[in-house]
């Protein structure tokens, strides 16, 4: 059979496998035109809203993470808030026992949860679908426990926590800590966000794609499945572990028990809801696992869970693709009138 049966003949094949670049002064445009975009609510919202808005960006950043290890490379992941807790817990030590600033603690929180996730990449070499599933669940539920031990105790303040203090603005730029928060975390999440789409345009986004769909005949191919896999849930640690310790910031408080396994089901939701293999849907995941719940709430504080449910159930029944499907579907409507 034809490999270019059912397209049309004025469409040659050459330009579906590699379509016209985008020229760099245009995506230059769309990075300042979006980071202006993005920044404008520090004018706009009080105080409150700007800390749900911030929260919504690490969520976003989370749920890319994740997105990459089981949207991309088709690893099912239930163990990702683990990630987000020692991300979050890097930074709390660092600030409070050492006395770090903010920024130097990212690096530290990127490396020692990209140890950790190359780590438990190995068990998904020989593990798939729900087995891995419920290995990842297992890191999920041991974290927290791990983290109330008495033995780390005293860096950890167990079952107490630890608190932070959120930096102020550097001298001379006109912002509250929130608005500055806020700033950092989007820059912070925009750098992680390009970085991911590029990754995921590259040969090696390509390799991933091609492990997650014919795993034999990208392997026939020699392509490297073990080291893609591995490499897949380290940066998918490095990426989680920087939300959770924007969020240590930006909450300036952490607790073993903030970092249930709840967490990793809300990134999963976010995840299915916003697009799998989708980095736009990423973000719209983490505005959904943020203000539905909230929503929910104001419509009833007696059952908030049951609305939670009811809106779920019936966002992904009208759009079973997620969000991303639905842009998917309106580009293409666009491109079938031009």
């Amino acid at each position: 059979m034809s490999a270019s049966k059912g397209l049309p003949a004025d469409i040659r094949l050459e330009e579906i496998a590699a379509p016209a670049a985008t020229p760099a002064w245009q995506r230059a445009l769309l990075v300042l035109g979006g980071l202006a975009i993005a920044i404008a609510p520090i004018f706009v919202l009080e105080s409150f809203h700007l800390f749900q808005l911030t929260m919504a960006v690490i969520m976003a950043l989370a749920v890319l993470g994740l997105n990459i290890v089981s949207g991309y490379n088709g690893q099912i992941s239930l163990g990702h808030g683990a990630f987000f807790a020692v991300g979050a817990y890097c930074t709390a030590i660092l600030m409070s026992h050492l006395d770090w600033s903010f920024w130097a603690t990212l690096p530290v929180s990127a490396v020692v949860c990209g140890i950790i996730g190359y780590g438990v990449g190995f068990p998904a070499l020989r593990l798939a679908g729900h087995y891995l599933a419920l290995t990842t669940f297992s890191l999920a539920v041991a974290v927290p426990q791990i983290l109330k031990h008495k033995s780390i105790e005293d860096w950890t303040g167990g079952v107490q926590g630890l608190f932070l203090v959120k930096p102020d603005a550097p001298a001379g730029i006109p912002l509250t800590a929130d608005q500055w928060m806020y700033v950092v975390t989007v820059i912070v999440a925009g750098v992680c966000f390009l970085l991911a789409w590029n990754l995921i345009r590259s040969r090696i986004g390509r390799a991933l794609i091609a492990t997650r769909d014919h795993p034999t005949a990208a392997e026939a191919m020699g392509m490297d499945i073990a080291s893609l896999k591995t490499r897949a849930f380290a940066v998918s640690a490095i990426i989680t572990g920087i939300a959770g310790s924007l969020s240590a910031v930006a909450v300036e408080f952490v607790a073993p028990d903030s970092f249930s396994f709840g967490v990793s089901i809300t990134l999963f939701v976010g995840m299915v809801v916003g697009g799998v293999a989708s980095i736009l849907g990423s973000l719209f995941g983490g505005l959904f696992v943020l203000f539905v719940p909230n929503i929910a709430e104001a419509i009833s504080k007696a059952a908030p869970g049951v609305i939670y449910g009811v809106i779920l159930i019936l966002f992904l029944f009208l759009l079973p693709d997620g969000f991303a499907g639905l842009l998917r579907r309106i580009a293409g409507r666009l491109r079938g009138r031009g």
